[in-house]
């Protein structure tokens, strides 16, 4: 595989937030710690003065973690080295997605494990370990429990509720699997069919293939780590304080021109236990969970956080807090939306006297295979012009290709002048015979109107091989109309080339944001 790359802004993915904040437009420069440059990573190492307590616990807890898993070296040195004040985390966060989900998941990890490589060859007296957070505790089943390959979708369905981290592969799972058993690799086979929950599972398989190149799987939920968070899970909940911070840096981004990626509430966490996880409301002097018949007033609320602060699950708002106070963490790798709503959080880090962690774009990519390689090639594509409007670019190829001047401009100019002339040579036999000159001419161009467009219609059908080329194309790299990325399932590549995934790691820079066109 070779790559090649070109700037986001050409491919039309991204919004103009996301596009300024690459170009480190001045404005945004309040609103993140330090630009992911490698120069900056000399700050940020100095401002992570992470507690010794905190690290080992975070060992202590991941040790509990794997202990399912038989680990080889690296994995266990990994954890060790967690204890030690120079050792730091970069780290990307992702859904339970079933057999990884789309493509991007794939990149997410490599990204991230470059990046920590790139940073022990530069800053060798520090060590730094990439993390996957495995992200547990969401309940929205809908957006997981599924992916898709060469168009077709595979869709898992369960009655289960609450945090996905916990669904069993019970007989409804294992009634979907039999459908994949013919093509799935074999560690999808041993990681979902040995395993008794979907978090279980995920970390199997991630944990295979990327466990040797010293990847740290992290489940945030946990009593001993959410312990550590109890204090901002009684902040939130008394006195809602990041609810009024991202409020304002929300509005602050909104004032500049730029959409909100998420919405703050005035209190930030859900009650979570076996099949629920529920928003938490102040209603009067009661905190009520929502869909429920529990409630809490503020000392039994006090006293819950005190004896049980896994029952509470931050959501997007304060689950990067979350992150960043059980790991020593230096830098946060994710797609578009992600960094966008990042940038609305810098004022609540400051509340809790959390260093904010370099804000980066993981990598994002295009594969074009030999037969997408062939067509880009016969059409005489250019890179960016891959990114074009497909209309647009047909319109324009039918024109520069026409044999025949397809708007008719000539004959439109021609039949213009003609009907000029008539009225003025009738003119001074009566004023209405000009006007009907007038009518008759705009009638006359519509039907000119309607014959260039059976002409450009004819055009098009003689180039209708090359037409349909584009448009298998463009079916291509956006299947149902989005990225290829986050459509289809990287088994699409692998199980062609079991070589793929390693490949990547040769391709992928985490410090270049350009976007990738990989060709296989």
């Amino acid at each position: 595989m070779n790559k090649s790359t070109v700037e986001p802004a050409c491919t039309g993915q991204f919004s103009s937030l996301f596009l300024d904040y690459l170009g480190k437009k001045p404005e945004l420069r309040h609103f993140y710690n330090q630009f992911p440059e490698l120069d900056n990573f000399e700050t940020l190492i100095k401002q992570r003065n992470f507690p010794k307590e905190h690290r080992e616990i975070l060992a202590a807890s991941l040790k509990q973690q794997y202990s399912k898993l038989e680990v080889s070296e690296p994995t266990v040195s990994q954890i060790e080295k967690l204890t030690s004040p120079n050792t730091f985390t970069v780290t990307t966060g992702h859904q339970l997605n079933l057999f990884t989900g789309p493509l991007y998941f794939i990149y997410k990890i490599v990204s991230t494990i470059n990046l920590a490589q790139r940073l022990n060859e530069t800053y060798p007296d520090s060590h730094f370990v990439p993390v996957y957070w495995m992200a547990t505790e969401d309940h929205d089943f809908e957006e997981i429990n599924y992916f898709k390959l060469d168009g077709k979708k595979y869709q898992w369905q369960s009655a289960q509720k609450g945090p996905v981290g916990d669904f069993m592969l019970d007989d409804s799972f294992m009634e979907f699997f039999k459908d994949l058993t013919h093509f799935v690799p074999d560690f999808f086979k041993d990681a979902y069919q040995k395993s008794n929950t979907l978090a279980e599972a995920v970390r199997k398989y991630v944990h295979t293939l990327f466990g040797e190149k010293g990847l740290l799987i992290v489940d945030g939920h946990s009593p001993e780590l959410k312990a550590l968070f109890k204090p901002v899970i009684l902040d939130d909940l008394t006195a809602h304080k990041a609810n009024e911070l991202c409020n304002q840096q929300t509005h602050k981004l909104e004032e500049m021109g730029y959409k909100s990626q998420i919405f703050p509430r005035e209190i930030n966490f859900f009650y979570m236990k076996e099949g629920l996880r529920e928003r938490v409301e102040k209603i009067g002097s009661i905190y009520k969970v929502l869909e429920t018949d529990i409630f809490f007033t503020e000392n039994e609320l006090r006293e819950q956080i005190e004896k049980h602060p896994e029952h509470f699950s931050p959501n997007v708002v304060l689950r990067p807090l979350y992150q960043e106070m059980i790991l020593p963490n230096i830098a946060y790798l994710g797609g578009p939306a992600e960094v966008a709503y990042w940038l609305q959080l810098k004022t609540v880090f400051d509340h809790y006297q959390v260093p904010l962690p370099a804000i980066m774009p993981r990598n994002f990519a295009l594969v074009l295979n030999v037969y997408a390689q062939r067509k880009i090639a016969k059409l005489e594509l250019s890179e960016k012009e891959l990114f074009e409007d497909v209309l647009s670019w047909k319109k324009r190829f039918v024109k520069d290709n026409a044999q025949t001047d397809i708007s008719l401009s000539e004959e439109k100019e021609s039949l213009s002048k003609i009907f000029a002339n008539s009225a003025k040579k009738v003119r001074h036999l009566e004023k209405s015979l000009s006007d009907a000159f007038e009518a008759a001419e705009v009638r006359a161009q519509k039907i000119l109107d309607q014959m260039a467009t059976k002409v450009r219609k004819a055009e098009e059908k003689k180039l209708s091989d090359s037409i349909r080329q584009r448009e298998e194309l463009q079916a291509y790299m956006y299947p149902g109309g989005s990225p290829q990325e986050r459509v289809e399932n990287f088994m699409k590549f692998y199980l062609e080339d079991g070589e793929f995934v390693e490949e990547l790691f040769q391709l992928f820079d985490p410090l270049d944001f350009d976007f990738m066109l990989i060709r296989k």
